[in-house]
């Protein structure tokens, strides 16, 4: 089992800008993907950006242009570079881990909340 501990939400401006991080543990090699997904009140969970661990990423149309997926394999973490932050992009924020190769398990970081207002 992989264990996802994510940190750097917080308050911000619109306009401004906010870094998460997340630190996987465990057994953590095989191909896989690690990513974001975000949940605003009363709304579903959606994938804001992935990155594979050949380091392949995408993002959601949303956040194209302001959002910016890193990973470092070395450390096993994966951050997100939010800029030009907007109220819409207010939620929690989870840090996603799946393995790409048998038994393609899954993981969830226990959610950073991240708000955009002024």
């Amino acid at each position: 089992q992989v264990r996802l501990v994510e940190s750097g939400g917080g308050l911000v401006q619109p306009g401004g800008s906010l870094r998460l991080s997340c630190a996987a543990s465990g057994s953590t090699f095989a191909i896989n993907v690690m990513g974001w997904f975000r949940q605003a009140p009363g709304e579903e969970r959606e994938l804001v950006a992935q990155m594979t661990s050949s380091g392949y990423g995408n993002y959601a149309d949303s956040v194209k242009g302001r959002f910016t997926i890193s990973r470092d394999q070395t450390k096993n973490t994966v951050d997100l570079q939010m800029n030009s932050l907007k109220p819409e992009d207010t939620a929690v924020y989870f840090c996603w881990f799946r393995r790409m190769t048998p038994p393609h398990d899954e993981s969830w970081g226990q959610g950073t909340q991240v708000t955009v207002s002024t």
